[in-house]
């Protein structure tokens, strides 16, 4: 699928599924190769979540290549104490700074920069839970394994959005094993952790 049908076919808003702003609508800008979401997928994602990490108050999120923000507000929503939002697109980061100043969302960071020069300088082990959703096309998806993996606090989890499957060898070179996985469309997800010792 070409990037001009995915934009024509990307929906103008998505809804926050649960927490405190449910059913709030965020805008979609019109940013070429952005692809939010589905609802179904982030549904299943936050349901994988529950189950495996329900402390949510006590969790920290980052979203390296947050586009709308779904995810990283989602999290938001639903507790979490704080969530750092990175985007490089100056229109993705004026609508992130505009529902963020909406939804009063004092958890929410949002900085600006590219997402593997952002986590290059952030602190190891700050996270527990890292979205992973870079440009399809960009080819980024083993350089931001390998900078989210260092980021990982110990029982952190780590979401990847991919156009393909990821092999358990491809996770466990990354020094990840994959925990769940599913397909929705053209979108292939992924829930990794760090291995057992």
């Amino acid at each position: 699928m070409t990037t001009q049908h995915r934009l024509r076919t990307a929906p103008r808003q998505v809804r926050i599924i649960g927490g405190q702003w449910k059913r709030t609508p965020l805008p979609v800008p019109d940013v070429a190769g952005l692809r939010p979401t589905p609802d179904r997928v982030r549904e299943t994602l936050f349901n994988w979540l529950q189950h495996l990490r329900p402390d949510v108050p006590t969790l920290s999120g980052l979203d390296l290549f947050a586009g709308t923000g779904a995810l990283g507000f989602e999290l938001a929503s639903r507790g979490a104490r704080s969530v750092l939002l990175v985007e490089s697109n100056p229109q993705a980061l004026q609508s992130l700074r505009a529902t963020r100043e909406r939804l009063a969302a004092a958890a929410v960071e949002v900085r600006p920069g590219d997402g593997l020069s952002v986590a290059a300088v952030l602190p190891p082990g700050s996270f527990d839970v890292i979205f992973l959703d870079p440009p399809f096309e960009a080819g980024l998806q083993g350089p931001a394994l390998a900078a989210a993996r260092r980021l990982l606090a110990a029982g952190g989890l780590l979401y990847l959005e991919a156009p393909t499957v990821l092999a358990p060898e491809q996770a466990r070179q990354a020094g990840l094993e994959i925990v769940r996985s599913g397909r929705a469309g053209q979108v292939s997800f992924h829930l990794l952790r760090q291995p057992s010792a």
